[in-house]
């Protein structure tokens, strides 16, 4: 777990940073974690970050593009030293903040690279970013978005007690994050950021500016106004029914697997409510884009299995948390995957 001294130096930094600009996974725990952030301080600009593992140099353009004077990464396991060097050369500082269970990184060519891991800390723990983000802004009227990121990244906070007192027609007293995501009013606000982030990015734009100032009941307003729910409507649509089809394949056995194409990347939210409906299976979901398969993987020690899993296989990469993890590779690997799966597991 992040130390007293550890959250100090972050609100320190950004309490300084005039200009931030955020770098944030393309998830519930990385966008929530900014949005606390940005909150708390109500000034600097978001991205989101859509490529796999890594948050690579490409996205140094937008530094240039936004001229920052801080630079945050949320929720990111790995950042490209090409990243890291363009931020150096423009004599900007670098706050990383993660939660994942990877190598400490070799840093000891950034003189202003500022790395914050709970799993790497002297007590490690896993909570995601956004469960610190919320310690660190310490905004009390927040809770309701710190709860959303954290049970949207597969976390029951100690504080969703609290939220349960203040939020009784969002919140109930639930036995895990993802029965709080799927039963609760909370749980929808989660549902509908993370299908949020799928859409065009002026849309995500203009969702982003929208939720610095939102309450849940805006976010949860049945308007025509209210485009964010609208467009949660319109996928939530297509996701049901790719949720129906992956149900067929839990099966009787220890594995469900499902792969799906078309133009919907959503993974992890299929793998997510399998693994919330078939707790006791090891849940496998693929989307498949032209040559290129993304994985979301959810059960006991998955992360473990995964990475047995894709040894041997060409330039297949995995990783992630205990429970949950992704992977990538080529679809035509994927029937050897699938077979190391199931070997694993029996």
């Amino acid at each position: 777990m992040l130390s007293e001294a550890e959250i100090k130096s972050i609100r320190n930094h950004l309490e300084k940073a005039q200009n931030p600009l955020f770098f944030f996974d393309n998830d519930d725990d990385g966008l929530c974690a900014f949005l606390l952030f940005r909150r708390f301080i109500e000034r600097g600009k978001g991205i989101a970050i859509k490529s796999f593992p890594d948050l690579n140099a490409s996205y140094a353009r937008k530094i240039h593009e936004l001229k920052p004077d801080y630079i945050f990464i949320l929720d990111k396991p790995i950042v490209s030293e090409g990243f890291l060097k363009e931020a150096q050369d423009l004599g900007l500082s670098v706050v990383w903040v993660d939660h994942h269970d990877v190598p400490f990184p070799n840093l000891e060519q950034f003189s202003d690279v500022h790395y914050f891991n709970s799993m790497r800390s002297e007590k490690p723990s896993s909570e995601p970013v956004t469960y610190w983000a919320y310690k660190i802004a310490g905004k009390k009227e927040d809770l309701w978005l710190a709860l959303a990121g954290c049970i949207g990244d597969g976390y029951l906070p100690e504080f969703a007690e609290e939220a349960e007192k203040k939020y009784p027609e969002l919140w109930r007293g639930v036995s895990s994050a993802f029965e709080g995501l799927y039963s609760t009013g909370i749980g929808k606000i989660a549902r509908i950021l993370s299908f949020a982030l799928k859409d065009r990015t002026s849309n995500v734009v203009n969702m982003m500016k929208t939720m610095f100032k939102a309450t849940p009941q805006d976010v949860l307003l049945d308007s025509k106004k209210n485009l964010i729910l609208e467009r949660f409507s319109q996928i939530n649509l297509k996701y049901e029914k790719l949720v129906e089809k992956a149900k067929l394949s839990a099966g009787k056995g220890k594995l469900a697997y499902f792969q799906y194409g078309g133009d919907l990347s959503i993974s992890a939210e299929i793998a997510n409510e399998l693994s919330y409906l078939f707790s006791d299976k090891i849940v496998v979901v693929a989307y498949l884009s032209g040559t290129k398969a993304n994985l979301s993987l959810r059960g006991k020690n998955i992360k473990e299995i995964t990475l047995k899993a894709i040894e041997g296989i060409e330039n297949a990469r995995g990783g992630g948390h205990k429970d949950a993890t992704g992977a990538q590779m080529n679809v035509e690997d994927l029937p050897r995957f699938k077979e190391n799966i199931e070997r694993l597991i029996k």
